[in-house]
């Protein structure tokens, strides 16, 4: 971790969507044929990764990624260097599902210590249902297993605050720079004059590079959007209305046995 420089912007949060997680697929003659040199008792391929949302690039906040696997594999602590634009990637093969340890490091102007996530390696369709699992079955054996994730930056010093807020809008868009702070959004000084006048950049889903944009609708190999966002929330609210069903339910019956309760003891005081 770098020794901070300037001062923290006080009152200030920004965020940054990223997705990480692994897929996996079995191997295959015709659609996934082992690869010379893999050991017999490997039945599948796997990739852990993490990347932006709509793969945009997420290499001006994270340096580098280090990946902890299973400690039966080779060289199991696996460091990937941030290539602007590249997903952070490792790609492996094995037979059994474990924890895999995911250790975030950011660039050196966040002056931030680095942060670890957990993720489970899944190489077999799993899900709530059967249907969900019989759905991945039918995704030609491919198990994908990814989490939405933000990445919070409370209060970041002033460099980095630059870094984050600059070249992803024109000055005259900066209301939609996505900070969550009651401050002005955007930053001034040299950042901002460096990229005024460029045109903002946006990935196919329609995300703005350098921004907390997600895409407003899912598509093939994009599952993290506002309509998923829009379907979770139509589960939670369906959700709390069982709940207060049950609540209800719960409340007339411990009513009714409260009632009955009375009943039973004023006839025992007359018995």
């Amino acid at each position: 971790m770098a020794p901070p420089t300037g001062k923290r912007v006080k009152g200030v949060q920004i965020f940054r969507p990223f997705v990480y997680g692994t897929t996996a697929k079995p191997f295959d003659e015709k659609t996934n044929p082992k690869p010379p040199g893999v050991p017999e008792d490997h039945t599948h391929s796997w990739t852990v990764f993490v990347k932006g949302i709509d793969d945009v690039d997420i290499t001006y906040w994270l340096r580098r990624v280090q990946f902890k696997l299973h400690e039966s594999i080779p060289n199991h602590v696996r460091m990937i260097e941030g290539e602007k634009g590249k997903p952070f990637l490792l790609h492996e093969t094995g037979w059994g599902e474990f924890e895999i340890a995911i250790k975030l490091y950011y660039v050196p102007e966040s002056a931030e210590k680095p942060q670890t996530l957990y993720h489970h390696l899944r190489l077999h369709p799993y899900g709530r249902t059967d249907e969900e699992k019989e759905a991945m079955r039918l995704n030609g054996g491919q198990v994908i297993s990814w989490a939405y994730e933000e990445q919070l930056f409370n209060e970041p010093y002033e460099p980095f605050y630059e870094v984050l807020t600059s070249g992803a809008l024109s000055s005259s868009s900066s209301s939609l720079s996505h900070n969550r702070t009651g401050s002005k959004s955007g930053g001034g000084g040299k950042g901002k004059d460096k990229d005024h006048g460029k045109q903002p950049v946006r990935s196919e889903g329609g995300v703005l590079e350098k921004s907390a944009m997600i895409p407003l609708t899912n598509r093939p190999g994009l599952p993290f959007s506002r309509e998923t966002e829009q379907v979770e929330i139509k589960k939670l609210q369906e959700a709390l209305v069982k709940v207060e069903e049950l609540m209800n339910k719960t409340k007339d019956e411990v009513a009714r046995k409260e009632k009955r309760l009375k009943e039973l003891k004023a006839e025992a005081a007359k018995a």
